[in-house]
């Protein structure tokens, strides 16, 4: 047996003192609190251990999130925010967590191979919750640029780790805070721009059932350019949990792109919690695209904190069989002058089910606020489901705001007129439904990647695609 089989072998044991005491939830309503108490006992039992494998800046913000968790426990979902996602049934059953660190036998660099053309990216991965920092990118960033782990850059991050995402008190953010041990820091100094995009893989690996903690930094100062580019497989066939929460700085006059990418499997459980501060005249992009996943629930919650900032939200979600996919967002225009621009599309087959739930909160003052929140979906099956609620709350009276959402079928009209020019039935549903999710995917920035997805999203439709070509992971 050679070395990474033996790590493999020993991967089969429970990867901590602790497993899981949930299970499946019950109709009688008892496992839910379970499902909650069983991550109670966890820190318990496991505090020091979670500690010892951390750094001091993580390690001072467990404690209060573990007394904000004990006392609120997971949200029904009688919560609003969570009315679409059952929480508690996703957090019931049992998962081994990676507490002691053990090293996770994979070669990123051997496993992945995107061929996405001309993009030209900086690649860096994350193995589980963990920054894979044994071979770094050849590419040079520039100076005071920093791309690294969490856990090393302690004395760096203290001035924002859980700063934004410490405000809410959402549990799933607390069970991330309590349990999360390392992470991706990504710090660009003022005035600079960092040309080439960054792409971050972020590799689910195990053998066992696992749970996995991610946490992400981004700090954004004056005048600091990025594109990130964010992509989420899985490179074994094992049921994964993801709690992830994403914090998101951009200063004033900066600019950040941030593009998500997931195509993981049916076995997956991604809970992903995104918080953005945005100050004077800065601009942040934000787009979600999942083409292959299990249950995804995204909530992002971003704040317009100065005047003249811009964003802009895109989602693009195509699922079948009984995928379910949740995006959740809530835009606050605190100051004058400010611009958000939402749009998401879903195309759903087979017995998926969707949910969009967007709101956009002017406050007193904010006078000149600018936004559109615009949310689109097609069923093509009885079976799918889809739930739509867009809002907006408005204490402001210098404003213009619009917000709209429909739910349909392909239009028999356009579906009769490519028929009677020789196109088939099939062909011409999935040339309609290309079409209508492009307006998505060309709000894209990144040319050579717009330019990809426009081609994966065609071979999803053709129902060939299972991983990007180029990819080595689940083979």
């Amino acid at each position: 047996m050679n070395t990474e089989e033996k790590q493999t072998a020993k991967l089969s044991t429970p990867l901590s003192p602790w497993r899981g005491a949930g299970g499946e939830a019950s109709a009688g309503g008892e496992a839910p609190a379970a499902s909650a108490s069983q991550y109670i006992d966890l820190y318990r039992q496991c505090r020091q251990m979670i500690f010892d494998h951390s750094c001091d800046v993580m390690n001072g913000e467990r404690d209060a999130a573990f007394r904000r968790f004990s006392q609120n426990g997971f949200p029904s979902r009688k919560v609003e925010r969570y009315k679409y996602t059952d929480i508690q049934k996703l957090l019931a059953p049992d998962y081994g967590l990676n507490l002691n660190r053990l090293d996770i036998p994979v070669d990123p660099y051997k496993a992945f191979r995107c061929d996405v053309p001309n993009l030209s990216t900086a690649l860096y991965f994350v193995v589980n919750d963990g920054f894979y920092d044994r071979l770094l990118p050849s590419v040079s960033m520039p100076e005071g640029v920093l791309i690294g782990s969490l856990a090393k850059n302690s004395g760096f991050i203290a001035n924002y780790y859980n700063h934004l995402a410490s405000q809410e008190g959402d549990a799933l953010t607390d069970l991330n805070t309590m349990l999360a041990q390392d992470g991706l820091l990504v710090y660009v100094p003022k005035h600079t721009a960092v040309d080439r995009a960054v792409q971050v893989i972020n590799i689910l690996r195990s053998d066992v059932d696992l749970m996995v903690n991610r946490r992400v930094l981004v700090v954004a100062e004056e005048g600091a350019q990025i594109k990130l580019l964010f992509c989420d497989h899985a490179a074994d066939d094992r049921q994964f949990l993801t709690t992830q929460v994403i914090e998101v700085f951009a200063g004033v006059n900066a600019k950040v792109d941030m593009y998500c990418l997931e195509e993981t499997h049916a076995k997956n459980v991604r809970l992903s919690n995104v918080y953005v501060r945005q100050e004077r005249s800065s601009s942040v992009r934000h787009h979600v695209i999942t083409l292959h996943n299990g249950v995804t629930r995204n909530k992002l919650d971003l704040v317009l904190a100065g005047d003249g900032a811009e964003c802009q939200l895109g989602g693009c979600v195509i699922a079948d069989k009984q995928q379910h996919v949740d995006n959740n967002t809530l835009i606050t225009h605190q100051a004058q002058h400010c611009t958000s621009n939402e749009l998401y599309k879903y195309v759903l087959d087979g017995q998926a089910t969707g949910a969009f739930a967007g709101r956009v909160y002017v406050a007193h003052g904010a006078q000149k606020t600018t936004s559109q929140m615009t949310n689109q979906n097609l069923t093509s099956t009885h079976e799918a489901h889809m739930y739509t609620q867009p809002m907006l709350e408005i204490y402001a009276d210098d404003v213009k705001c619009a917000h709209g959402s429909t739910v349909g079928q392909l239009s028999d009209q356009a579906l009769f007129y490519m028929r009677q020019r020789g196109i088939p039935e099939r062909e011409a549903r999935m040339l309609l439904q290309v079409a209508f999710v492009r307006e998505v995917v060309d709000q894209i920035d990144l040319v050579p990647l717009r330019d990809r997805l426009h081609h994966l999203i065609d071979k999803r439709f053709r129902g060939e695609l299972s991983k990007c070509e180029g990819c080595k992971l689940c083979q």
